[in-house]
């Protein structure tokens, strides 16, 4: 485990690459990180997560019992969902609760980020699904991820934003970014009109170098399109060339 000065240190950086990224603002977000296996270090209540300084970051119990906190501070009422993802997930060491804009877009639309379309996403991530909405401060929040958390290594919230889990700080915040990334692409490749998503045989070749690289990572392996969806595929790009063909017959 990191020293408590090391991690207090790496929650204020990760505060600050969050808000200067766009992905919370004012005073949204949460991040947490164990500081040994009864405690936990989380970020403080109604403070800019891009202006922290060390003593404004709060100390739990795994129970929620507040042990440690400056005066004017206290930990987000939210940390009950930080320590259920704790008490569910022994692997996972640090939380990061974030609100980037197409991420929780895609929360908000009530579509899940399932589909096999980066092979990065495919290697670190898998699916990414929705968790129920639940209204924030209140016990519904731990409720809503205590099930879904168990596979998963990134959720979106329903309308109300994303969640990811890491071994350390720095990995649940890089796959905030990369959960981001996707959701960007995803958007833009829909507006494009066009969304192709990866074959069942690229995606057990990118399985394979998952396996050989023990990149980290447990989530569910995201939908990826079999040999009937290609061949479906093919007949409405077919039908779709024979019917402009049709048209100019038809203007000529």
């Amino acid at each position: 485990m990191a020293s408590e000065f090391n991690i207090k240190s790496d929650i204020i950086e990760i505060g600050r690459r969050l808000w200067q990224r766009g992905f919370i603002a004012s005073n949204d977000g949460n991040i947490s990180s164990k500081l040994n296996k009864e405690e936990v270090l989380a970020t403080p209540s109604g403070i800019s997560k891009g202006f922290m300084k060390p003593e404004m970051i709060v100390k739990v119990s795994l129970d929620g019992k507040v042990l440690k906190v400056s005066e004017g501070y206290k930990p987000s009422s939210e940390i009950k969902m930080h320590l259920e993802v704790f008490r569910q997930r022994k692997d996972i060491h640090a939380v990061v609760h974030a609100h980037p804009p197409y991420a929780t877009a895609f929360a908000v639309a009530g579509i899940p980020l399932d589909k096999c379309v980066l092979p990065e996403v495919v290697l670190t991530l898998g699916s990414i699904p929705i968790a129920p909405y639940a209204t924030p401060s209140t016990e519904e929040v731990p409720q809503a991820v205590r099930d879904i958390i168990k596979q998963y290594d990134a959720l979106l919230l329903a309308n109300h934003g994303a969640l990811t889990t890491g071994k350390d700080l720095y990995e649940a915040y890089y796959r905030m970014e990369t959960l981001e990334h996707l959701a960007q692409i995803t958007f833009l490749a829909v507006q494009l009109g066009n969304m192709n998503i990866l074959p069942k045989q690229a995606v057990d070749k990118l399985l394979d170098v998952k396996r050989e690289l023990a990149i980290p990572g447990t989530g569910p392996i995201c939908q990826y399109r079999d040999k009937k969806q290609t061949e479906e595929d093919t007949e409405s790009m077919i039908s779709k060339i024979t019917e402009e063909v049709i048209k100019k017959i038809k203007s000529s």
